[in-house]
Formats: structure tokens, C-alpha cells, sequence
């Protein structure tokens, strides 16, 4: 059975009425296409009530209630800046970090002198609306917020990450873990960019830290620092952050403040074992690094960025350490400066050690440091990263505190991860023992691999000099330079 339906093929045109015949399976399935078409648009109808139901929902919210006499302190549960959604999303309670936090006398007399530093607290005001806001733990939607700039110690083990800082779009690295833990606490207001960031030292793939240092504005209840009223930043941050990176210390500090422009001084330490080196001259070699000399033949020279390599050591000393292995002692070098070139340090120690293997002369420090006798940097390896540690970096008037309970499990976290790498040790010492049960087979000393012999310093290739370097930018800057 068909049906002929009508259709207007150009009416307006003068053209004939012209039917089209339809089959009752294709009558079927256009009765099918106009009841999906119904439900689509019922369903369209739905979500359109449920969007102008959230959006009066949103605009309804109340994220903090503004306190006549006290616009500044919040409480920990009502005014702590995040609406009653946000509170049921975050993942960590920042109240919680404040439960049994008990200071002891000592740091409440720490606490007597913030004001002796001008400890800087802000109360912020028109932030973002929830519409407006960025990715989670980003923003905080509140209206009226306090913040606080502070300074935070931090000890990690270098060695699964690609340096400290983030920029080189490698990971992972300590500081997009630090800030990664910083965004799930809620610490973080706006962005890390207006969050007045700075760091201390820029550690290289591998090196360690006992005494990093970064400053930045934190969220804050507007208390005193020491009295078990504020947030707790040390053990809220140290819940969340891995096990090889801890905040071990916090400062509270004035606005004019820079991790990197306010630090006088850098140091850091280098463990070796001494084998066959000859440390008495290696001593008398370090001690020609010592004053202010131009180190860009002991660096990873960057002509774009770095136009002065004149830099201040002010200590560098050679002494053992407390640990034997094979009767091979373990010796440390502490190096004390203001700051220090991109891979200064390493290329230092590199030299060093020629001079204690008896492969250079002590003279080859005073050759290297004299760019008019050696204008070009000589090739030659760094000393490997991995024994490499920033110890601390100094600063006048500031004192990093935590709280008796912070300490505590700080001291239970290093002891723990100290007893896992004994147990490691013990593990690493027991296959050594079973080497000694398996027989050697006999070679002749023809088959034996020789040692690479060294090659002097003075003899090596070098590197392009700071001119040639600056004078190879300036000619593909003026090819790239277009033409009007």
C-alpha cells in the first residue's frame, strides 16, 4: 500500500502540485524520527530548567560573612574564605591540621617578635565569582580573604627529579610538586604569578636540599604565628606532599622580601670518597677558588641571559666525614658563597678532583681563572650530580619556626626513610658477600680493558668564548630581523 502526499514544488513558480509516493515503512520510520524528535526536545526543555535553577543557586551563595568589628580573623569553621560547596570538594580540611597543635614557650617567644619584622598580612577584597573562577584549587571564590607572606624551609632527595624548578617542561620537579600540594590544601590564592613568588636556589637534575628556601603569599586566619592559632602550613603541607619532599620550617616576613635578592649567602656541600686522591692538594688548590674571581671557565655558560660571571666564594673546605666503607673514608666539601653560576659547583669539583687524582697541577686553577691567558672554557665532564646538596641559604632576621608536632613527625618521617636505606645498605652489603663464593675465571692481562689516558686541560678542545658566543646571537638575530 502507498500513499501519495502532496508536496509544493514551486508553487510560486506556477509549476504543477506534484505527489511523492511513500511506502508504509518509510511512513514508519518518519512517525519514528518525529517521536525522537519530541523527546529531544523535551529533554532540551529540562536541562534549560535545570540551568536557570543553578545559576539562582549561584547567585544566592553566600561564601563568607562579613564581620562588623573583626573584618580580618576568621574562625576556623565559618569564615575561612570557601563557600559550603567548595568545603564538601576540597580534599584536605585545613581546620583539621589545627587540632592538637599545642606550641611550647619557646615559640611563643618567637611569635612576641613578628611585629619586630614586619610580618606582612593582607585582607583581599571583589575576588573572582565562582563563573569566573579558574581550574579548581586555584581560586578560592570568597569575598573577603586574608593572606599572609611567609618563607618555607624545604629538605628533598633530588634524585627522581628533573631539577627543582618547573620551567624546563620537564617532570617531575619539586617545585610542581610544591605547588601541586599548595592548590589541593586550598594554601595557594589566584595564581603562583600573583602570589609574589620567588626561590632561593635552582638545584639541577639529581641534587638534594636540606635548606631550600621559597617565599609566597599563603591563605591565612589573620593569627599570630606561634601560639597554635594560625593555619599550620608546615604539617598540612607535609600530608600531602611525597615522601621525598618535606617543608621543614616557616618564617614570617615583610613584604620587601626575596627568596632569591635577600639571601647573603648559598652553601653547599659535596660528599666523595677519597680513593687514591691526594686531599692536602686538593686544599691547596681550593684555597685559590677563595675571593671574587670570573668563573665562566667553570660554568655552562649563558651569553643570552648572563653578561657578568665575576662571583664571591667565601669558603671552601675539605674535611672527613664520620663513615668508612672498605677502609675507604668518606671526606665532604663545603662551599660558602653569595651566589653561584649555572653549574658552577660541579665544574669547581671536576677540576678539583683531576688535581687530587695527580691528573692537573694546582697552577690550572690560576690558568682557568684568568680569561685573558684562557678566553675559551676548556672541555671537560662536571662531577656527577647525585652527592650534591644545597645544605642552607642565609638571611638577616629571619627564623624559621614549626610546631612541636610538625617536629615530631618530621623526626618519626627522616628516621623511618633513614632505617629504609640502612635496610638497603644491608641488602646491597650481602650481595658483595656472595660475590666472594664464585670462582674467577683466569684471563690473560691482554684482554684486560685499559684506562683512557688523560688529557691535559690546556691541551683540550674549548668551548666558544662569551664574544663569540655574543657575536653568533647578533648575526642570527639581524638574518631573523625582517626587511621593510
Amino acid at each position: 500500500m502507498t500513499t501519495n502526499i502532496g508536496c509544493d514544488c514551486g508553487r510560486s513558480q506556477g509549476t504543477l502540485y506534484c505527489p511523492v509516493e511513500v511506502s508504509s515503512t518509510e511512513k514508519k520510520l518518519l512517525a519514528e524520527l518525529r517521536c525522537q524528535l519530541n523527546s529531544l526536545m523535551m529533554r532540551l526543555e529540562e536541562l534549560q530548567r535545570e540551568n536557570d535553577r543553578l545559576m539562582s543557586r549561584i547567585s544566592r551563595c553566600q561564601c563568607s560573612e562579613a564581620k562588623e568589628e573583626e573584618p580580618v580573623a576568621y574562625s576556623s569553621t565559618k569564615s575561612e574564605g570557601i563557600c559550603q560547596s567548595m568545603q564538601q570538594d576540597s580534599e584536605l580540611s585545613i581546620s583539621e591540621a589545627n587540632i592538637n597543635t599545642s606550641h611550647s614557650n619557646d615559640q611563643s617567644e618567637v611569635s612576641s617578635k613578628e611585629h619586630k619584622h614586619s610580618v606582612h598580612v593582607e585582607t583581599l577584597s571583589n575576588c573572582p565569582s565562582i563563573e569566573q573562577a579558574k581550574p579548581p584549587g586555584q581560586y578560592i571564590a570568597t569575598h573577603e580573604y586574608a593572606r599572609r607572606y611567609v618563607a618555607l624551609k624545604i629538605t628533598y632527595f633530588g634524585q627522581r627529579f628533573h631539577g627543582f624548578a618547573s620551567e624546563a617542561q620537564m617532570e617531575p620537579t619539586v617545585e610542581s610538586e610544591i605547588f601541586k600540594a599548595l592548590e589541593r590544601t586550598k594554601l595557594l590564592i589566584g595564581t603562583r604569578k600573583n602570589s609574589h613568588y620567588s626561590r632561593c636556589g635552582r638545584t639541577d637534575k639529581g641534587v638534594s636540599a636540606t635548606g631550600q628556601v621559597i617565599s609566597l603569599y599563603l591563605r591565612s586566619n589573620g593569627k599570630e604565628i606561634g601560639r597554635g592559632e594560625e593555619i599550620n602550613y608546615v604539617m598540612v603541607l607535609n600530608r600531602v606532599l611525597p615522601k621525598d619532599i618535606r617543608v621543614v620550617g616557616l618564617a614570617p616576613i615583610s613584604s620587601e622580601f626575596s627568596a632569591r635578592f635577600s639571601c647573603l649567602r648559598r652553601e653547599y656541600m659535596y660528599f666523595f670518597w677519597r680513593g687514591t686522591m691526594d686531599i692536602s692538594v686538593m686544599q691547596k688548590a681550593a684555597q685559590k677558588l677563595i675571593g671574587e674571581h670570573d668563573f665562566r671557565n667553570f660554568c655552562k655558560m649563558d651569553a643570552l641571559n648572563v653578561h657578568n660571571y665575576r662571583r664571591h666564594i667565601t669558603e671552601f673546605a675539605i674535611s672527613p666525614c664520620n663513615k668508612w666503607s672498605n677502609d675507604d673514608n668518606l671526606w665532604a666539601i663545603t662551599i660558602k658563597g653569595s651566589a653561584f653560576l649555572w653549574h658552577q659547583v660541579r665544574c669547581m669539583l671536576s677540576v678539583l678532583f683531576m688535581i687530587g687524582e695527580g691528573f692537573e697541577s694546582p697552577d690550572i686553577i690560576d690558568f682557568l681563572l684568568d680569561i685573558n691567558k684562557a678566553p675559551r672554557k676548556p672541555q671537560y665532564n662536571m662531577a656527577p650530580e647525585l652527592p650534591l646538596m644545597l645544605h642552607c641559604c642565609e638571611f638577616q632576621d629571619v627564623n624559621f619556626i614549626c610546631s612541636p608536632d610538625a617536629r615530631r613527625n618530621l623526626q618519626e618521617h627522616f628516621t623511618n626513610e633513614l632505617r629504609n636505606y640502612l635496610l638497603q645498605a644491608a641488602i646491597m652489603e650481602e650481595a658483595l658477600h656472595c660475590l666472594q663464593t664464585i670462582g674467577v675465571e683466569e684471563t690473560s692481562m691482554e684482554h684486560r680493558k685499559k684506562k683512557k689516558g688523560h688529557i691535559s686541560l690546556m691541551l683540550r678542545p674549548t668551548e666558544p668564548s662569551y664574544e663569540e658566543r655574543r657575536a653568533k646571537w647578533a648575526m642570527k638575530a639581524a638574518y631573523n630581523r625582517p626587511n621593510f
